[in-house]
Order: C-alpha cells, then sequence, then structure tokens
C-alpha cells in the first residue's frame, strides 16, 4: 500500500487519480481549496473509510501548502508518492489584450506553488519507500513542439514548471526522491473538453503504470502517459 498526495484533487485528472489510487488499495491524500464543497471526494472517504483524507490546499497561495504537510504528518510518517496535480489554464487569451495578472497568477498556480509542495513534503518523502515527486505538465510546455502562438499563460507557466522540476530532480536525487514530470495526454475534462482524444479513465491508468515503472532513471525527465520522453 503506497501512501499517495494528490494536490487539485476535487475534480479532473486529480479526482481520477484519487479514485483508481483508492481501488487498487493505496492510502491518499486528496488536497483541494474548498475540502467542504468537494462532494465527489466526500462519498469516496464514506466509501474507503480510513484510506483517503481531504486536505486544504491552494495552489493560489502556495504558503498554504507547508501547512498541508504538517496536517498529514499528524496522521501518516510518510508519503511514498506526491502528483503536483493542481493547474490553471485561462481562456480566451489574445495577443495585443494580455493580462499580466492573469499570466502571473497562472504562473504562481502551475509552477510557484509546486516549488512550494516539494519544499514542503520532502520530510515526508524522505522516509517513504521508493519515493516520487511528479508534476503534470503538458506537451503544450514543450518549447520544440509548439507550433503557433496560443494559450500563453498556460504554455509559458508549465514551461516554467518543467525547468523547476528538472531543478528539483537534482536536489531531490541524493536525498532518494525522484521527480519528473508528465504529460496526461489530451484528455476529456473541464480543461481538455469533450473533443479530447483520450479518457481520464486511460490517461490516469497510464500514468499510474508510468509512475509505478520510474526508477532513479526517471529523475529530471519529460514523458507522456506512456511513459515516452517529451522533448523540451
Amino acid at each position: 500500500m503506497q501512501r499517495v498526495l494528490v494536490t487539485g484533487a476535487n475534480r479532473g485528472l486529480g479526482l481520477e487519480f484519487v479514485r483508481q489510487l483508492l481501488a487498487r488499495g493505496d492510502r491518499v491524500f486528496a488536497a483541494c481549496r474548498k475540502p467542504g464543497q468537494a462532494h465527489e471526494l466526500t462519498k469516496l472517504a464514506a466509501a474507503h473509510p480510513g484510506r483517503l483524507g481531504v486536505l486544504p490546499f491552494d495552489a493560489a497561495n502556495p504558503a498554504t501548502a507547508a501547512g498541508l504537510a504538517r496536517e498529514i504528518a499528524m496522521v501518516a510518517d510518510a508519503l511514498d508518492l506526491v502528483i503536483g496535480n493542481a493547474g490553471v489554464l485561462p481562456s480566451g487569451e489574445r495577443f495585443g489584450d494580455l493580462d499580466a495578472k492573469v499570466m502571473n497568477d497562472a504562473f504562481v498556480v502551475n509552477c510557484t506553488a509546486q516549488v512550494m509542495l516539494a519544499q514542503a513534503v520532502v520530510p515526508l518523502l524522505e522516509k517513504g519507500e521508493r519515493p516520487r515527486f511528479v508534476t503534470i505538465s503538458s506537451i503544450m510546455a514543450s518549447i520544440t513542439a509548439r507550433g503557433a502562438f496560443g494559450t500563453p499563460s498556460y504554455c509559458i507557466s508549465k514551461a516554467a514548471l518543467n525547468m523547476a522540476t528538472r531543478l528539483l530532480s537534482f536536489e531531490l536525487a541524493p536525498r532518494r526522491i525522484t521527480a519528473f514530470c508528465v504529460h496526461p495526454g489530451w484528455v476529456q475534462t473541464d480543461m481538455g473538453g469533450a473533443g479530447a482524444q483520450i479518457t481520464p479513465l486511460e490517461s490516469i491508468q497510464g500514468l499510474l503504470r508510468v509512475f509505478d515503472a520510474a526508477t532513479t532513471d526517471a529523475a529530471g525527465t519529460f514523458r507522456d502517459w506512456q511513459g515516452k520522453e517529451l522533448p523540451w
């Protein structure tokens, strides 16, 4: 049984992570902005007594990462896997009408919060079994793969997340923690849209296989939901 933290866990990919982790017997800490309004998580907690904790974490306020780690430490002595899934994709952006605050806010949620999360949970991961810190990125963050202007706040902040995760990999490797980033695919969620290529079920099944198979060689890499390395 792994001890797993998932952020952004109240909907979309985060919620599907929680469902699948619980189904296979793991102990899960599901973090979201408003636990009291996370009705699906509440149902899952009732269906899996003692194996799901729903805790507050607001990626728009990265300082809340420290409180999240303290709450987990009160009931668990270690974490084996942390999935930094919380993210935001501002819509409707057009060059010539970009909003600096929107861009800055996206950077905080998509990048800064993940670094603060890593800092906060390292003491728990250091005590874990084969500990991994994984950030949910996107192929849209690949500088090599981009061919047109679009969704700049998301693309730029996720590209920064890739660099942040690579930097973290060097700091965390001596602590036995493997840090890497992943692209979940184009998924049929509120963010991905109904016309996306794969379902949340397929994406998370693939990602969990990648996480389970990851060795120290995965540190600092960028992979897709099937384990293929992606261009930076």
